[in-house]
């Protein structure tokens, strides 16, 4: 897949472009769908299949809310962008100034003269420019005088709700992960770099654990999951924990994964979860010992989860 993260990049339009615009948070199955139907559509002009996305992600801009929790991190999104057989991915880095783009603007200048646009496919309440004041049926208008082609996508639903990324995040946030993973048609992933913990899982407790501080994606409701831990292009079965570990009373926020039947040393180096199945509240046990109990059943009950995995 060609990457292009900056308008300026362009120097030749592209060949019968076939363009779907958005910010994709989460590449879940309906933008999925969307981006078939542009390859689609490119394969019957001999065309270019191509998406075009925003760096940040436009509320964190216009809100100013800089931690605007995502679905997913812009490395990740473009990885999955490239899955789908998309040829080419536009990354427009977003400003204030960008985001006073007339929508009039940047169909003509951006879309047609810049990229040479000539179909595109949105979803049915797509909006777009300054305040928003593009619609379908300005692109409509539009297209008649530019020579493109409006194609109007209808929704993805999944046991009768419209797939969204809010409704995502929100199953996220609630720790609803296997839910979660049906409307991305994938697991629920966050990704880090392996750091020094407390070493009290190994020494201690007896089993040792991957501990990754999160950044600026979405995290999941404080508990305990059964996992996959993907490391060094090989998958792993874990058990992970979120939250603050109230039976050592230290009141620190953390992410924490025992990978089972691993024994390698992975500190500084990245890993991935992939959030399969809830399987508990985060609680305050009487001491180690009692702790060590339960995280031996959480690791039976999760090897029993994930035995499809």
């Amino acid at each position: 897949m060609q990457i292009i993260n900056d308008l300026k990049e362009i120097s030749n339009r592209l060949e019968n472009a076939v363009v779907t615009i958005g910010n994709f948070d989460g590449i879940h199955i309906g933008h999925q769908a969307l981006f078939n139907q542009v390859i689609e559509k490119a394969e019957t002009i001999d065309g270019t299949s191509v998406v075009i996305t925003f760096e940040p992600h436009p509320i964190r801009v216009i809100t100013s809310n800089k931690h605007f929790p995502l679905i997913t991190l812009h490395e990740q999104k473009v990885e999955l962008i490239g899955a789908t057989g998309v040829e080419t991915l536009i990354c427009i880095p977003f400003t204030r100034e960008f985001a006073a783009t007339p929508a009039r603007t940047f169909v003509k200048e951006i879309l047609c003269d810049l990229i040479g646009m000539k179909a595109i496919v949105v979803g049915q309440d797509y909006s777009f420019g300054r305040k928003r004041e593009g619609n379908i049926s300005l692109l409509k208008e539009m297209s008649v005088t530019h020579g493109f082609e409006v194609i109007i996508s209808g929704w993805i639903e999944l046991e009768g709700g419209r797939i969204s990324s809010t409704e995502i995040r929100n199953l996220v946030r609630e720790g609803r992960v296997a839910e979660a993973g049906k409307l991305l048609g994938r697991h629920y992933q966050v990704r880090g770099t392996v750091m020094h913990g407390r070493d009290r899982g190994g020494k201690l407790l007896g089993f040792p654990t991957a501990n990754l501080i999160l950044h600026d994606e979405l995290c999941p409701k404080i508990g305990v999951y059964a996992v996959t831990v993907e490391h060094d292009k090989t998958r792993y079965k874990g058990v992970a924990n979120i939250g603050y570990s109230p039976t050592f009373q230290e009141g620190r926020f953390g992410v924490e994964a025992h990978i089972l039947d691993f024994n390698k040393e992975i500190y500084d180096q990245p890993i991935r979860l992939n959030f399969v199945h809830r399987l508990r509240d985060e609680k305050k046990f009487s001491g180690p010992e009692s702790l060590a109990v339960q995280i031996r059943q959480d690791i039976e009950k999760a090897r029993e989860l994930l035995s499809s995995e």
